[in-house]
């Protein structure tokens, strides 16, 4: 193997790593007489758009240092999105080709800017046939199958090294509670709520971490029953997070509590963060806020002070043909509306009624 060719694309996405700034964390105001403070760390701002700008460098620097990523080499990823937008970024960054397997269901908006950053999309019928089809397409097109379900929570250094977890606790260090009462976050491929939950372990932290799953998926009836490898077999609906099956890179024992989250509660948080912060998200961001709102009614009534965090995956643009259009909404029975009434009472009288 030429291992010029391989320092080189590692020196490239190191040096992207170093003009790169850290993500916002952002204050989300909340009545102060609760005690409870809320960030939101806005994943958005990183040059792919998303959370997934982080696994995509790491899952390029774990092909790379295993020698399984070359000069000619096309990548190849099954993806409900957004890590294929941040695969084909890093791929145009290495001049690499780059396929992404999706399901016909993904955002327009997600399709162009794969294509908009070099790659092009293979799009399957059902979620659970993006595995099989990204294995073949990497089979025979001299290609390597990223396979981001099973290599997620082994390419990230859990221990620190500029991880999520890490920059989380050093953007706290001023604030009033430095140490968070929780971090709230979704699964995808289970690889961030594998890192946070080691990290915060690793570090001997009292923060726990919950873990929002949307319906149809696979994480949280396993998690409850501790069931390895259950499955649905039936696709979420919500881009990014929820899998027809439990997979290889989630880890159920770092996790400490889990909320399973209807999917038009998930659109109706989304949206009521536009109206409480201005800040306009992805339905993902609204699984993982309608977990927040519960932990924090939950503190409020046992009268603890304290933080919360949790992420801000993706920015709404991409999103709307469908989850802010109303008419996709209405054909998908997603009635956001009687959720986004739990809220406003939430708001007005510090208690969960959902």
């Amino acid at each position: 193997m030429d291992r010029t060719w391989a320092s080189q694309a590692i020196r490239k996405i190191t040096a992207e790593n170093n003009r790169s700034a850290d993500t916002h964390l952002y204050v989300v105001p909340l009545p102060e007489h609760w005690g409870v403070q809320l960030y939101l760390k806005d994943e958005s701002t990183h040059r792919s758009g998303s959370l997934k700008h982080r696994l995509a460098r790491s899952l390029f620097l774990f092909g790379l240092v295993n020698g399984w990523i070359r000069e000619d080499t096309t990548i190849v990823e099954a993806s409900s999105g957004s890590t294929a937008v941040s695969e084909a970024y890093f791929a145009q960054l290495l001049g690499l080709p780059f396929v992404a397997v999706m399901a016909r269901t993904t955002s327009r908006e997600k399709i162009d800017l794969i294509e908009q950053f070099g790659g092009s999309c293979l799009l399957v019928d059902h979620a659970s046939e993006v595995y099989a089809m990204a294995e073949e397409v990497a089979a025979t097109s001299n290609g390597h199958y990223m396979d981001q379900f099973t290599y997620a929570e082994r390419a990230t250094d859990w221990r620190g090294n500029n991880n999520i977890a890490e920059s989380i606790f050093q953007q706290l260090a001023l604030e009033e509670h430095p140490v968070p009462r929780w971090i709230v976050v979704g699964a995808g491929t289970g690889g961030t709520s594998a890192t946070i939950g080691r990290y915060l372990r690793y570090h001997c932290h009292d923060t726990r971490l919950a873990v929002v799953d949307p319906e149809n998926s696979a994480f949280y009836p396993g998690w409850r029953d501790g069931v390895t490898g259950f499955s649905t077999g039936m696709p979420s609906r919500i881009e990014g997070i929820g899998r027809p099956r439990m997979e290889p890179s989630f880890v159920p024992s770092v996790i400490d509590s889990m909320i399973q989250v209807p999917d038009a509660a998930s659109v109706a948080a989304m949206r009521h963060l536009r109206t409480l912060a201005h800040l306009h998200a992805g339905p993902s961001t609204g699984t993982n806020l309608w977990g927040v709102w519960q932990l924090v009614a939950e503190m409020i009534a046992e009268g603890q002070r304290g933080s919360i965090v949790s992420l801000m995956c993706d920015g709404g643009e991409r999103y709307a043909g469908n989850y802010y259009n109303p008419a996709w909404l209405a054909n998908q029975g997603l009635d956001p509306a009687p959720h986004e009434a739990v809220i406003r009472r939430f708001f007005d009288t510090g208690v969960w009624s959902g």
